[in-house]
């Protein structure tokens, strides 16, 4: 019996001295976390979005119907391609909507891993020989799939910068970045500024020359003359908000994107004179006429260049869309 003892205590004692001395099991190291955020969208997924937006926009298009744009179609875009079917239809179809290809030469993918998320498309050259347009497609959840929030045509000659491949996605910067020539947060006040006061503005010398901002100076000179005898233009030029997104390229610069509202306004002095309003504009008015006031509501989709800072380069506007969305008549 002793013997057996003793048998079992050695036995015990060497057991212990194996687990002692066993080499642990390997356990699976955890995942490093990622030094930036993973591309919002695949390129196939990219393109999928596209072509289903253009189904929509399609289908929209040709019964002239804005209900069939949601909830595909959101935001800025929804305004001004909902203004453009009513003036398609008060002109029997002579002012078509604008031509939107939804055929991709750029793709700018976002790194990041929340929502709302936007993605910046550069079109193929629509059909009519127009300038490329600049889709903004926005997901608000992840629930949500990917609508058309705005659009901008690109200027001759304009240019994005070198941004990465899609595959890989592109920062998302915050709108205070102080690593560029601008914050973000400050450009669509800023440009609204020069806007209004040309030269004269403490933010000219900041912004390149653009043929946006030449064309709105022309249309408000052209209609300061067209009502001098009857009356008087004011301009406000007002930013929706912050920007709704900032982009980095890879040169440590930033695609902005934001909207501004312009409301021009002919104020009537003259007694009884009075103004015609256009066949869209009576629709979209419920007036034919005006013999007190006329305001004018365009909505604007904006795309500035920021260059990094120190780079003593202007900010650029290279793409802009102005569409006259409201219009009131007293």
């Amino acid at each position: 019996m002793r013997r057996a003892a003793r048998a079992f205590a050695a036995l015990v004692a060497a057991v212990a001295t194996l687990t002692a001395c066993a080499t642990p099991l390997p356990q699976p190291a955890p995942e490093p976390p990622a030094a930036v955020a993973p591309p919002a969208l695949l390129p196939t997924q990219s393109a999928a979005v596209l072509t289903d937006l253009g189904a929509v926009l399609a289908a929209a298009d040709q019964a002239r119907d804005s209900a069939k744009l949601a909830p595909r179609v959101i935001g800025p875009a929804l305004a001004m391609r909902s203004a453009e079917y009513q003036r398609s239809e008060a002109t029997n179809g002579d002012r078509a909507p604008t031509a939107l290809p939804t055929k991709a030469q750029l793709v700018v993918v976002p790194q990041t891993t929340t929502w709302p998320r936007v993605q910046l498309v550069v079109t193929e050259q629509p059909d009519n020989l127009q300038a490329p347009r600049v889709l903004v497609l926005e997901q608000a959840t992840p629930r949500d799939r990917y609508a058309l929030w705005g659009w901008a045509r690109m200027f001759p000659n304009a240019s994005t910068p070198h941004m990465a491949e899609a595959a890989k996605g592109s920062p998302v910067l915050p709108v205070d970045d102080a690593a560029l020539a601008m914050a973000p947060n400050a450009v669509l006040a800023a440009y609204a500024d020069v806007l209004a006061n040309g030269d004269a503005s403490a933010s000219a010398a900041q912004f390149a020359p653009d043929q946006f901002r030449d064309q709105v100076t022309q249309n408000r000179q052209t209609l300061s003359t067209n009502v001098k005898d009857i009356g008087q233009v004011a301009e406000t030029y007002t930013p929706d908000g912050p920007p709704l997104t900032v982009i980095g390229d890879a040169t440590g610069g930033a695609l902005v994107v934001g909207s501004m509202s312009t409301v021009s306004t002919v104020s009537i002095t003259l007694a009884g004179a009075k103004l015609t309003l256009s066949p869209f504009e009576s629709a979209a008015a419920g007036a034919s006429e005006a013999g007190k006031s006329l305001a004018r509501t365009y909505t604007d989709v904006l795309v500035f260049h920021v260059p990094a800072a120190g780079s003593g380069q202007p900010v650029q506007l290279i793409a802009a869309e102005s569409v006259l969305t409201a219009v009131a008549a007293q």
